[in-house]
């Protein structure tokens, strides 16, 4: 039987059936867990079958009790759990983060690990390379200690043969002066204090050309001559003008020419402009003449100056409306070249007054023509006639040319253009008579091309050195320092500083003053340290040529080539220019005895300027120092380690001087409540920037029409810098013109600038906008000039500052419609496309289309353009070579598809050849092909390389002449293409035939002869053939001291010639102090052109008018006479000089004090004179108030000091005192070695003569010692200079010894700084 719990379910309760009172039975029964029973009881009732209410109720108290707890426990349990679980969220949470930063510390370490690790291995590796140095160098010590043992054996023995020759020698030398012979000294040359024999690279020399011993050497002496090319007798000019001109070589215009500006800084802008400005008026009755002038003659004259670099402008103003000019026509007679007037027989009012403007106001005016028409039959008003008679009398300096005529318009049209052309080629050019005989008055002449001026195979670009000149020239004609005082001695510090020394970072803000600065300095400087060659570049906007890095360093490179006269060839590849700097720097600065600083201004505005001027990172020569400008927002990281010079704002009382100087100019009167505005306004960073306080002045002074001052400053209080201060200067300008026309038109002149290349020229802007005329250019310009918004620069109108270009590209490029830039280049792009489709391209189409096509995207044009082979000629012969690579590489052409484009555009030029005119341009076509191939390096491929020169060279001997100039030219060119090639026996044979034919065309003393006979040496040189090259090189200088030849570019030589000119007028007037003065001058002008007769003359005549002005005993005397003393010692009348010298230096020693420059510098020169004219006993004492003073003016341990202490050793060695000689040697060497450095050529200088004077005191063994160290100075410095050291065996498999420089040349004179 089973229980009751399988016959009931769960939950029921069985109740009693008969309905008694009897005692409820309980059955006992299985129940599940009480959760569940709970759970279903609520859930779904109680079941109630039969069961007692006491059952019932005892169990449903004790389910809510047990609910009621179990809630409770329950809820007491969730809330722990959601508080555990809270807890446990918040736990992770803090896990998570910090296992995210145990994770980042981790990987930190793993970097640094890794790091820590790669410098363990680079040390390690670094250790073994330098344990393998160190080997290397025990081995080569033992192998030099070796040579060192052989090599004293072996000049032991050779000193035993010298002694043997040193007796026969002297046999000999008693023998011929026993017969009566009479021996001369060999070389009789001094040189300045700061001269340093310089020879041409790779020439095989005594850079120190024998020594400094005196003109009688001892026989014992002879051990240390070499028979070599002594080098170029350069000497530095002796002529005294108060410094500038005491270090010119007469040779180097470039420097003549800068000292020119240092001795008369304000010259007219017309002496070195390379715009010719005509002023033309005319009256009614000769407007047929100026009808044809206009037409066909002036046209011509444009043709001229134009392929001569220059820009010719005819400013004519309209007769009917001139009267309404009448300030725009004196400013632009004072900006003319030359005024030509023609007359008729009336005389307006206007022309009466630019007559007195043009001449007679004005004793140092422009030249003047006056065109005076007679008419048949009819009388000529008083007037007329009046105005020419007081033309006639004052002309006495000949600068009016008065031409009557009375026949027809032609004629006289033709009489005018031939005085205008000669006037512009001699007076204005610089051509002198033979020149103008040698020219033929036609246009069309090829002689009167513009070509460069090369440094042997270094293409100059004349517009480029004329920028820098012009712009260094506008910031130093600048009358205010803004404080640059307290600037000065940091600059001068970095300058006198030990080596090495880095770059000196000028910074500052935009406008702060930093281009003036350095321009004021660099004036400063060239005045006080004349020994200084000092470099500078001015770069202009972004994108500019003044920005181009190739341009740059390629300019910087020739200057030092010049100024070291040496003659090697310039890579013109950027990249190879751009490398090979840094060993050009220190080849040709090692030279120099005086520093080589360069000044580069803006050098944050080139493109890559970190890239491209990392030689500044490089550590510099010894006697280089740099100095580079840059803004501070735009300096790279990498140069602010540099020391930093910071330009400060400028104080509230520089700002008041400035501004205060401005109004006095202008004749303005602030008040003083007016003042204390400016000062309060002035006090921000950008307000106190000293071009923004500029910019306020001009503001005040130079807007007219716009209201009082103090609406002008209640505007300008509201530009906070100075671009929008900029823009209110032109909207300012823009509001002061009468006509909407002439608004339109200075937007159209600002966008033309702006969109430019370079900038744009007036003719330009006249042809491109035909609405403008004269008057309202003049105008516009002047307003614009005056407020600093453009300038003059070579011609071209640029901006003055970088905020003037960006005020006008916010005010008319963004402000108004977004395609404005594309409309103005594309103005530009058909006016320049225009001129050249005439048939003639010039320096303004080379420099401009192409780059516009650039700036335009668009290839194909650019392609056509760059195949217009004048195009690419032009850019290439100007040095541009960089240009028009990136140009090519713009297209997307590489060398070969360039080269083979080239080759297939000459062939189709070369079938449209008609007439000996266009041959000769298709010949200098294919050499300039052939010379660009070159140097892109296509000379692997003999096609590419040699057709071009080799069909040039075809075509000249067939259309010339064979022995015509122009073939050698072909012949060198090709010659230095097998030298490339090392094909010497074929450069060799082109070279004579070029020399040859140069030789028979010009004679035997010409620049071209010097050439040939250059490339012939270096081409001996690179054989080996030494005992050739040494002729060479003596007749190639010989050549250069006797030719006046214009290194880098004539541009010098004319600012000279037409100063020449200028001066000789002002000496017409009467004697004063200021006439001497200026004959002086003239005197220097003269001898730096190599004219010592004229030279002579002028010496003589201030000499002369000084005494009779100023007295015999005034300084001014004293300096005559010094140059007219060197002058007779040139010409070796050496009493003469001397009687000179003693008068000029008793002046100066009374007028003077004893430490005095130019005192120094007679004694100097009086103690060369006594040298060469045995006086040795008078020579003693001037050398040694020469140390005196030199001590005393540069200090005991500089190089100066150490000449001197040299100069005064040779004359005791020279007397035989050798005891008082030794410690002036070895003073000066311990200065030479601790100012020079020990590897210096004077260090070798005063070696050898120490080794001299260690021989005849018969200690050998040390002047052998003191002697190899000399030699070893000199083969050190021809490797540096390019050329290869002279080897102990010659070509020949000679010996070389000390016996056979002996023998050579035995009489040879040491020579005496």
């Amino acid at each position: 039987m089973g229980t009751a719990s399988s016959l009931i379910g769960a939950n029921e309760v069985i109740e009693d059936t008969d309905g008694g009172g009897g005692e409820a039975c309980e059955i006992p029964v299985e129940f599940k867990p009480k959760a569940r029973l709970l759970r279903s009881s609520f859930r779904r009732g109680p079941r109630v079958i039969g069961a007692s209410f006491k059952s019932t109720a005892s169990v449903d108290l004790e389910c809510a009790a047990e609910y009621e707890r179990l809630k409770k426990e329950y809820e007491i349990f969730r809330v722990s759990k959601n508080n555990e679980i809270a807890s446990m969220q918040k736990k992770e949470t803090k896990l998570d983060k910090e296992n995210k930063r145990l994770r980042a510390e981790l990987q930190a370490l793993q970097k640094t690990y890794q790091k820590i690790l790669r410098e363990k291995e680079s040390a390690l590796e670094a250790k073994y390379q330098a344990m393998e140095r160190a080997a290397t160098f025990e081995h080569d010590r033992d192998k030099v200690k070796r040579q060192f043992k052989i090599f004293r054996e072996t000049k032991e023995k050779e000193i035993q043969d010298l002694l043997r020759a040193k007796r026969e020698l002297e046999t000999k030398f008693q023998r011929l002066q026993a017969q009566g012979v009479q021996m001369f000294d060999l070389v009789d040359s001094d040189s300045d204090d700061n001269h340093t024999d310089v020879t041409a690279t790779g020439t095989q020399c005594e850079y120190w050309s024998g020594g400094v011993l005196g003109s009688e050497p001892s026989l014992g002496s002879m051990i240390q001559l070499q028979q070599t090319f002594r080098g170029p007798e350069l000497a530095h000019s002796s002529i005294d003008v108060e410094g500038p001109f005491a270090n010119v070589n007469r040779d180097d215009w470039d420097a003549a020419m800068a000292s020119l500006l240092q001795v008369t800084p304000f010259l007219p802008q017309t002496l070195w402009s390379n715009t010719v400005r005509c002023y033309l008026m005319n009256t009614a009755t000769t407007q047929p003449e100026v009808d044809l002038l206009l037409q066909e003659y002036l046209p011509k004259l444009q043709m001229m100056c134009e392929s001569l670099g220059h820009f010719f402008l005819t400013v004519q103003f309209p007769m009917d409306c001139a009267s309404q000019y009448l300030t725009e026509r004196r400013r632009e007679i004072e900006k003319s070249s030359l005024c030509l007037f023609l007359l008729g027989s009336d005389l307006p009012r206007c022309m009466e007054e630019d007559c007195e403007d043009g001449l007679l106001k004005n004793a140092d005016s422009r030249p003047l023509i006056i065109y005076h028409r007679l008419e048949e039959g009819g009388e000529n008003s008083d007037l007329v006639l009046q105005m020419i008679g007081r033309l006639s009398d004052a002309n006495q300096n000949q600068k009016a040319k008065i031409i009557e005529h009375d026949g027809c318009a032609e004629e006289g049209a033709r009489k005018v253009f031939s005085h205008v052309e000669k006037l512009i080629k001699q007076e204005l050019l610089g051509w002198g008579s033979t020149d103008l005989e040698n020219k033929d008055s036609g246009i069309e002449d090829d002689s009167t091309n513009w070509e460069e001026e090369d440094i042997d195979d270094a293409i100059w670009d004349t517009l480029d050195e004329q920028e820098q000149l012009e712009a260094f020239q506008a910031a130093v004609g600048s009358t205010c320092e803004l404080g640059f005082e307290k600037y000065y001695d940091r600059l001068n510090e970095l300058v006198t500083a030990p080596a090495p020394i880095p770059p000196l970072l000028v910074s500052g803000g935009p406008g702060s003053g930093k281009s003036l600065l350095l321009s004021k300095w660099i004036e400063h400087q060239q005045k006080c340290s004349p020994n200084a060659l000092i470099l500078y570049h001015f770069v202009g906007r972004p994108l500019s040529t003044s920005s181009d890095p190739a341009l740059i360093i390629k300019r910087l490179t020739v200057k030092l080539l010049q100024h070291s006269w040496s003659m090697s060839a310039l890579a013109l590849d950027p990249n190879k220019l751009l490398e090979e700097f840094p060993r050009w720097l220190e080849k040709l600065s090692a030279r120099r005895q005086g520093s080589v600083i360069i000044i580069i201004d803006s050098i944050d505005q080139i493109e890559q300027a970190e890239r491209h001027m990392k030689w500044l990172i490089d550590p510099l020569p010894v006697n280089v120092r740099v100095i580079v400008s840059v803004n501070v927002e735009t300096c790279p990281q990498a140069w602010r380690l540099w020391p930093t010079l910071h330009l400060d704002p400028l104080s509230p009382k520089d700002v008041k001087t400035l501004i205060n100087l401005q109004c006095c100019d202008a004749d303005v009167k602030l008040t003083r409540e007016q003042e204390k505005k400016l000062e309060k306004h002035c006090r921000s960073a950008t307000t106190c920037n000293a071009l923004y306080v500029t910019l306020l002045g001009k503001m005040i002074t130079s807007i007219k029409g716009l209201g009082d001052i103090d609406d002008i400053l209640q505007k300008c209080f509201q530009c906070q810098d100075t671009v929008s201060l900029y823009r209110l200067v032109l909207q300012s300008i823009q509001q002061s013109l009468p006509i909407d026309g002439a608004k339109q038109l200075m937007r159209e002149i600002l966008c033309l600038i702006y969109v430019s290349h370079n900038g744009v020229s007036e003719g330009e802007l006249l042809e491109i906008c035909p609405e403008l005329s004269w008057p309202l250019l003049a105008s516009l310009l002047h307003s614009l000039q005056c407020t600093c918004v453009i300038m003059y620069s070579c011609g071209l109108l640029k901006f003055q500052h970088l905020q003037a270009w960006e005020a006008v590209r916010l005010q008319y490029m963004v402000k108004e419609e977004p395609d404005t830039i594309i409309v103005y280049r594309e103005k530009l792009v058909q006016y320049f496309s225009h001129q050249m489709s005439q048939g003639r391209v010039t320096w303004r189409d080379a420099d401009e289309l192409p780059w516009l096509f650039q700036q335009q995207g668009d290839k194909q044009k650019l392609h056509n353009c760059l195949l217009n082979l004048f195009v690419s000629q032009n850019l290439y012969k100007r040095g541009h070579f960089a240009e028009l690579l990136s140009y090519w590489q713009y297209v997307g052409m590489d060398k070969c598809s360039m080269a083979a484009a080239y080759f297939e555009s000459l062939k189709q030029y070369e079938k449209n050849c008609e007439g000996e005119d266009m041959v000769t341009r298709l010949a200098d076509l294919y050499e300039t092909l052939g010379r660009f191939l070159k140097d892109l390096g296509l000379l692997s491929q003999v096609l590419i390389a040699v057709a071009p020169l080799q069909r040039s060279l075809e075509i000249r001997e067939s259309a010339l002449d064979p022995d015509h100039p122009s073939v050698a030219q072909s012949l060198h060119q090709l010659a230095g293409v097998y030298v490339q090639w090392k094909k010497f026996g074929n450069a060799e044979q082109l070279y004579k035939q070029a020399l040859e034919i140069i030789e028979n065309a010009h004679g035997s003393v010409h620049p071209r002869v010097a050439q040939e006979l250059d490339a012939l040496a270096m081409l001996y040189q690179k054989q080996n053939k030494y005992e050739q090259v040494e002729p060479l090189r003596k007749r190639s200088m010989k050549i250069r001291q006797k030719v006046s030849r214009q290194k880098g570019n004539m541009h010098g030589f004319a600012v000279l010639r037409r100063r020449v000119l200028q001066l000789e007028e002002l000496t017409l007037g009467t004697e004063s102090a200021d006439t001497a003065r200026i004959l002086n001058e003239l005197g220097v002008l003269y001898y730096l052109q190599n004219n010592i007769e004229t030279a002579e003359i002028f010496f003589k005549r201030s000499l002369e008018m000084r005494e009779r002005t100023l007295g015999c005993d005034h300084p001014d005397c004293a300096q005559s006479l010094n140059n007219l003393a060197a002058l007779y010692n040139e010409k070796k009348e050496h009493e003469k000089a001397e009687e000179l010298y003693e008068r000029a230096l008793d002046i100066r020693r009374v007028a003077l004090a004893p430490d005095h420059p130019s005192v120094a510098y007679t004694v100097k020169h009086l103690a060369v004179l006594y040298k060469k004219q045995g006086k040795l006993d008078k020579a003693v004492p001037l050398c040694q108030l020469a140390v005196e003073i030199r001590q005393k003016s540069f200090g005991p341990k500089h190089p100066s000091v150490a000449t001197a202490l040299v100069n005064l050793a040779v004359l005791y060695s020279q007397l035989k005192k050798h005891t008082e000689a030794l410690p002036l040697y070895e003073r000066a060497l311990k200065i030479y070695e601790d100012s020079l450095g020990r590897c210096h050529p004077r260090v070798g200088e005063t070696l050898k003569n120490l080794a001299v004077l260690s021989y005849e005191e018969a200690n050998f063994e040390k002047a052998a010692e003191l002697y190899k160290r000399a030699m070893d100075i000199k083969e050190a410095e021809a490797s540096v200079l390019g050329g290869k050291a002279l080897s102990r065996h010659s070509s020949t498999g000679d010996t070389f010894s000390l016996r056979n420089a002996l023998a050579s040349n035995p009489y040879l004179e040491m020579g005496y700084r």
